[in-house]
């Protein structure tokens, strides 16, 4: 009955969230250059929301040229053929929209929003700064000199110092195992010349996901890509060579020692990509874990019953080309030992021990009844397409996903926590006083 009942609360936010009650939450079109094209027409609010995706991500990127993406996609905004990066942003903050641009590992993202009033206004300053970007030496310079100032603001912040170490350890080669934005060395060695050819290689049509949700009509829409995308041409994109990453067959420590009153622990490993299809059995494992805040099992045991730490977590990184797991935690110096000890713990207990019943239908009642408030603006509903399109998942994954859920027993919890936690050959990373901390491990 409960199941039942949440299974129905969930397709009634659905029906008020999407423009749909059932099927598929956009249309998919391969257009004749190859952009693969989603559009969800919702006319509840007049806004129009676009989410253009390049994969010229860092992943594309050669190890010495680190930031090489980011810094294409930050300066996109920042000068066009016809525009100065001044006349782009009084445009679009005149008509009370946003344009913008950034990029991640996998994929660089172009964001626009607009009034459905301005939207023709909106698709000229989006084509605008996606095909005819100048990239002048003087922005760049300035972009790469705000850009290794926060690199330097970032390097003193202890989590993210631990975080940097983790993904290091973690990847190794990997550009999954690297900063975004590059290193303060890397940065200086990148120069107009290469960011002009990183985007004449990666920023064409065959290499782009547009997704689209708003208050417009299918008709509209394609008039618009005909009149601003008409002339961007198709070209042939290299395959990414990626390094291959192996998990370790010992623990490794890392250690840095810095004069604090709490030690920063990053405990994990490799973990899974979000292609596998263990994705979501592990996605209610870590739930349990801790990825649920105050229903996890990290939380109950070093927050609420020993006081190690105001807040614990795990969590599951799952990008195309693989992922990560790790628990994280900040506690006093002179209790790392035992807080590691109790991570640990947890992990181990959920690998031989099958979960409650009470945590499995809590985890499935959270990640089922969530769901819907993933699709509930045209913004959320652009960026959810786009994730489904690029790892493949199915337009009518809105459908599909809480039978997956439902159908995750503690039996398959059991064994993705067997397979995909290793309570042996661990990273483990330290941020801390070591002389207070005085780690075993």
């Amino acid at each position: 009955m409960r199941r039942n009942l949440r299974n129905l609360v969930f397709l009634l936010i659905f029906a008020i969230a999407s423009p749909a009650a059932a099927g598929q939450l956009a249309e998919r079109e391969v257009l004749s250059n190859d952009m693969v094209l989603l559009h969800a027409e919702r006319k509840s609010v007049p806004i129009v929301t676009v989410v253009l995706a390049i994969k010229a991500g860092s992943i594309a990127e050669q190890p010495a040229k680190a930031g090489l993406a980011y810094l294409t996609a930050a300066l996109l905004t920042e000068g066009t053929q016809k525009r100065s990066s001044r006349d782009i942003g009084e445009a679009i903050e005149f008509v009370g929209g946003s344009l913008g641009a950034s990029a991640a590992a996998d994929y660089a993202t172009v964001s626009l929003s607009v009034l459905k009033k301005d939207v023709a206004l909106g698709f000229d300053l989006l084509s605008d700064i996606v095909l005819h970007p100048v990239f002048s030496e003087d922005e760049l310079k300035r972009k790469q000199r705000i850009t290794r100032n926060w690199l330097i603001q970032q390097n003193e912040e202890p989590g993210t110092v631990a975080s940097i170490a983790f993904s290091k350890a973690v990847y190794g080669e990997h550009p999954y195992g690297r900063q975004v934005q590059g290193t303060i060395e890397s940065l200086d060695t990148i120069n107009r010349q290469d960011i002009l050819g990183f985007h004449e290689t990666y920023y064409v049509p065959n290499n782009a996901i547009m997704s689209v949700a708003g208050d417009i009509s299918r008709e509209e829409l394609k008039t618009l890509l005909d009149r601003y995308f008409g002339d961007w041409k198709t070209k042939s994109v290299p395959p990414a060579s990626l390094p291959a990453v192996e998990s370790g067959k010992v623990p490794r420590t890392v250690k840095m020692s810095k004069d604090l009153t709490q030690a920063n622990i990053i405990l994990g490993h490799l973990g899974i990509s979000r292609e596998n299809p263990d994705y979501y059995a592990v996605l209610v494992m870590n739930y349990i874990l801790g990825g649920g805040g105050f229903a996890s099992r990290l939380m109950d045991n070093i927050r609420d019953n020993r006081g190690l730490a105001y807040d614990v977590h795990s969590y599951f990184s799952a990008s195309k080309y693989g992922g990560s797991f790790q628990a994280g935690l900040q506690t006093k110096n002179d209790s790392a030992n035992l807080a590691i000890e109790e991570i640990l713990r947890e992990m181990e207990r959920i690998r031989t021990e099958p979960v409650t019943d009470k945590e499995l239908e809590d985890a499935k009642s959270y990640l089922t009844g969530s769901f819907p408030l993933r699709i509930d603006s045209n913004s959320k509903i652009a960026g959810f397409n786009l994730a489904v399109e690029y790892y493949g998942l199915g337009l009518d994954y809105v459908d599909k996903y809480p039978a997956i859920i439902n159908a995750v027993t503690k039996e398959d919890i059991l064994r993705v926590a067997k397979e995909y936690l290793d309570t042996r050959n661990y990273v483990l990373v330290v941020v801390g006083d070591m002389e207070k901390a005085k780690l075993k491990y």
